[in-house]
């Protein structure tokens, strides 16, 4: 586990809950601007006003009588994914893989019926997803394709991309592999595996599952020493721009490598936890104070980029974890 003296999480510079709600979040995101990443579908059109790309939006529900419009707006997709649009944590989402006739079958094979849907999307509605419960919107959007460089990492579902950005300056990743425990979510808190990834190079650090450190993925057993994420300067390129699609100082974005149309963004948070700390074995304070040192923010996102992956690379084949024996090796 990830457990240690408050002395050594300073010397590692781990941000705790108060200094990231205080320090960061209050300073540099603007309440009125809250509702440009806490609404999903807000966000989805932003990021296509910004040509930034996203994953297709099949349709959306508003209203309990327009449940029973499902079957009709759901006929013509074999795979599709449904989101509450103010969600969180990953809470409330259905991915569904494959339709036949009144199947619905989820990543885990799982089947169920048009009326366990309709049940989920009036759940929804009523807000048992929602932030603070208020009632919500449902969205269904297509069904991200994996890139087979992930084939061997990820289980019954699509990876994420977790990035930091402070100040429009990608800061701290995080790859978010689904197993079979996390139902296909890249949920860490469902059981989904978070592997450090070095923002120099795309390379992995380390990674954990539950908090413990785990050296290959629980299900496929694929070592994660031999991990780089492909297409790494355009994902850092996209975090960045975020900085100018949202005006936020602080945010977590969360993007995707499609097979057919490679990586875009999926979803942006103003509240982005800290697991990615543990995940990295290393603190996003050291990082921070590089960037409030900064006189002057470079209005160009590729430069921003550029200047992130020289000043926060990480020695990936030298990273202490890297090497080292964990519970998951034992015989």
């Amino acid at each position: 586990m990830f457990l240690a003296s408050a002395r050594k999480l300073r010397s590692l510079g781990i941000i705790g809950m108060n200094q990231r709600n205080f320090g960061l979040i209050s300073r540099y995101n603007p309440r009125h601007l809250y509702p440009l990443v806490d609404d999903k579908l807000k966000t989805k059109l932003l990021a296509q006003k910004a040509g930034i790309t996203v994953p297709k939006l099949l349709g959306t529900v508003q209203y309990q009588h327009d449940v029973k419009l499902l079957k009709e707006l759901l006929c013509p997709h074999d795979q599709f994914v449904i989101k509450p649009v103010k969600g969180s944590g990953g809470k409330g989402i259905l991915v569904i893989i494959e339709h036949d006739h009144n199947l619905y079958f989820k990543p885990s094979g799982d089947s169920i019926q048009l009326v366990d849907i309709e049940r989920h999307v009036s759940n929804i509605l009523s807000g048992l997803h929602s932030l603070g419960g208020k009632p919500d919107t449902v969205m269904i959007e297509s069904l991200i394709q994996l890139d087979p460089v992930f084939s061997d990492y990820s289980y019954e579902g699509i990876p994420d991309i977790r990035i930091i950005v402070f100040r429009g300056y990608p800061i701290m990743a995080m790859l978010r592999l689904t197993t079979h425990v996390s139902d296909g979510k890249a949920n860490l808190h469902q059981g989904a595996v978070g592997v450090g990834i070095d923002v120099g190079s795309g390379k992995a650090l380390h990674a954990v599952q539950y908090g413990n450190t785990i050296s290959h993925h629980p299900d496929t057993r694929k070592t994660f020493s031999e991990l780089t994420v492909p297409h790494w300067d355009k994902l850092l390129q996209l975090a960045a721009a975020c900085y100018e699609m949202t005006g936020l100082g602080y945010l977590g974005a969360d993007l995707v490598l499609d097979r057919d149309r490679g990586p875009m963004i999926i979803e942006l948070n103003a509240r982005p936890g800290l697991a990615i700390q543990v995940a990295n074995f290393a603190g996003l304070a050291p990082r921070v104070a590089v960037i409030e040192a900064l006189k002057i923010i470079d209005p160009d996102p590729q430069l921003r980029a550029a200047f992130s992956k020289i000043h926060f690379a990480v020695d990936a084949d030298a990273h202490p974890l890297r090497h080292l024996r964990t519970r998951s090796d034992d015989p």
